[in-house]
This record gives C-alpha cells, sequence and structure tokens, in this order.
C-alpha cells in the first residue's frame, strides 16, 4: 500500500515527515524502499543502459484498471501503488513534463516546481496554466510550501524525487512515473489515468502522431524527386557541457515520429553524446537546430560558434543552422510542446 495520511489543515515540513514515518503506522512499498537506497538508481536510469531503455516500457505497464469516472481507483506507479478517493482538483506537479500535462488536460495546478534557473511559467503555457504557486525547483522542493496547498494529487518522478516520496505521499496521494524525457508519451497516460482524463489524452497523443506523420511526408515531398529528408542535428548548450541529443530523448522522439533522419553520432540509445567546443563539427548536418539552457553566457556557445570548424560547417554556411526555444525543444517534456515543435519544423523545413 501507499502511504496516504489525513492530518490537520495545517502539515508543516516536520508533521508531514513524521506522519509519513508513525503518525499511519505505515511504510514505504517495497519498491520505494529499493529505489531510495540503491545509489545507482537514478544514474542508471538517468545516463543510459538497460534501466534506461527499458524506462518506456515499464511505463507503459503502470496505470489503473479503474473504469472512466470511477473512484476510488488505485494508481500502479514507479513508486507502487497509490489510492485515489475522489477525482483530484488541487494538484501540485513537480516538473515541466507533468505541467505541461496536466495543463493540456484542462487542469490549472496549485502548485509548480520548475527548473532551476528557470522559475517562471514556461510562456507557451502561461494562456491556459492559471496561477500555481511556486514550490521550490525541481531538485530542490520544498515541501512546507507544498504541503500549505492543500493538493489532492502530487505528480512526479522517480528520477527527480525518489528521496522525497515519503514526505510527498504524506501531504497527498502521489503519482511518479520513472522519468522524465523520452517517456513523455507514456507519462502523459499515467498522468492521464491518475486525472480520469484518459480519453482525452490518448485523442491529443492520436492528433501529435497524425501531424507528426504529415510533416514528414511534407518534407519528403519538398526535398525533390528522391524524396530523401535532410539530416537532423540537435546541438544543446549547458553550463559546462555541449550535448548532441539523441534518440532517447524528448526530441529525438519527434525527429523519430516525423520520419526524420539524424547523423550517425545521434543514433544512439541514449539521451546525448557530449562533445567540447573543440569538436563542434561533429555537429554536422543539413540542419542544426540549437538551444540553450539558462543563461547563454554560462554555456560555451559563444567559443564553440566563434570557432572555424563551426562556420565551415555546410548547414551553418547555407544559413540552416537556427536557435530554437529551449522550452518547448528540451524542456517542455509534453504534448503541447511537441505540438510547438512540429510547427516549428515546418516553418523551417516546409515553408
Amino acid at each position: 500500500m501507499s502511504i496516504r495520511c489525513r492530518g490537520a489543515a495545517a502539515v508543516s515540513l516536520a508533521v508531514a515527515a513524521a506522519l509519513s514515518l508513525a503518525a499511519c503506522g505505515g511504510s514505504a512499498d517495497k519498491s520505494a524502499v529499493a529505489s531510495e537506497k540503491s545509489g545507482g538508481d537514478k544514474k542508471a536510469v538517468a545516463q543510459g543502459g538497460k534501466d534506461f531503455g527499458d524506462a518506456a516500457a515499464k511505463t507503459a505497464a503502470y496505470g489503473t484498471d479503474a473504469e472512466p469516472g470511477q473512484f476510488p481507483r488505485t494508481l500502479t506507479h514507479a513508486m507502487g501503488k497509490t489510492e485515489l478517493k475522489a477525482a483530484p482538483k488541487r494538484v501540485v506537479v513537480l516538473d515541466v513534463g507533468e505541467f505541461d500535462n496536466v495543463v493540456s488536460l484542462g487542469i490549472k495546478p496549485v502548485g509548480y516546481a520548475p527548473a532551476e534557473g528557470d522559475e517562471g511559467i514556461p510562456g507557451y503555457l502561461k494562456k491556459d496554466a492559471g496561477n500555481p504557486k511556486n514550490v521550490g525547483t525541481i531538485n530542490n522542493l520544498n515541501l512546507e510550501a507544498i504541503a500549505a496547498l492543500k493538493p489532492d494529487l502530487i505528480l512526479g518522478s522517480r528520477l527527480r524525487a525518489a528521496d522525497k516520496y515519503k514526505e510527498l505521499s504524506a501531504i497527498a496521494s502521489t503519482v511518479f512515473s520513472i522519468r522524465p524525457g523520452f517517456t513523455w508519451k507514456e507519462n502523459y497516460l499515467l498522468n492521464a489515468a491518475a486525472l480520469d482524463k484518459t480519453a482525452v489524452a490518448k485523442a491529443k497523443l492520436d492528433a501529435y502522431e497524425k501531424k507528426a506523420k504529415q510533416l514528414g511526408t511534407d518534407i519528403a515531398e519538398k526535398s525533390g524527386k528522391d524524396g530523401k529528408k535532410p539530416t537532423i542535428s540537435m546541438v544543446r548548450y549547458l553550463p559546462g557541457k555541449i550535448r548532441l541529443y539523441a534518440k532517447a530523448s524528448f526530441i529525438g522522439t519527434i525527429l523519430e515520429d516525423a520520419g526524420l533522419s539524424r547523423p550517425k553520432n545521434q543514433q544512439i540509445n541514449d539521451l546525448a553524446a557530449e562533445i567540447s567546443p573543440e569538436r563542434i563539427d561533429e555537429a554536422d548536418a543539413d540542419w542544426i537546430f540549437t538551444g540553450v539552457y539558462g543563461d547563454p553566457k554560462a554555456t560555451s556557445q559563444d567559443k564553440a560558434e566563434d570557432n572555424a570548424l563551426w562556420k565551415k560547417l555546410g548547414a551553418v554556411k547555407k544559413g540552416q543552422a537556427k536557435d530554437v526555444p529551449d522550452e518547448t525543444w528540451y524542456l517542455g517534456l509534453g504534448v503541447t510542446s511537441a505540438d510547438k515543435v512540429l510547427d516549428d519544423l515546418r516553418t523551417h523545413l516546409v515553408k
């Protein structure tokens, strides 16, 4: 069973932690305890290997057997099982992916944990997101702020917050995916199952899939008689590193859905390959799309793109190296942002 307590109206951090261990007279699921004790768990699912590759399939097996509209319902998820007594009305999301997911399902979350260095509501979600309260950041959650919002559902991932699962479950029913990223479709359906919005989520995914397929067809038609689509290279500048995003990434799944090919060094079943500014020529492709995480001045973007190797790349010479919004192409991790990436790709590659 999952940990689920109902305490006084005001629940402090200390009380939430205590309740999770004592007042309920319960304990965390064995899977949750194993996850927290395993120091390699986070690393394996974040960086590659069997756990990383299996994350999508495992997440697809999670969910509920409840019929539409049926509550209570029990959700199987990355940390065990959680019972929801009634349809959630006050939802806290612990990452951008969950934020995108719930907003796309017509729900305005009461709390949100943004990425470090980007504490505002993503611009593409502002219109429909309402006014969620800040509850820390994805890697530094404020449990007191979460408890003060009196949520009835918390959505996050084991990768981000396994070590906070006990305390979070003491505050409200908590449902975790395994990880954000290339598992975004499976995560979306898991979140939708908790919110009794599965039919809506499936319809939106179907619409996305059709849109991606049509984009691929249109790009092929524009490419000429041979129908050969251009290769796409994904470059992201982060503090201290440059990544070439590969197949097992959010953007990697979108490009694959549109049938767009990648350079060989990005055709790997991993999140990304890392290069140095001196190896920026390894980003070579027909089109290069670049994103920047946080402050560009804190990255090596200037050094990399002032390099003679960068300036010699065919895509750069042809004006086919373009900056793209990091908040949708890399941070969005949901169906709304994926749809906007398809729009951007159409603008660059078809129009």
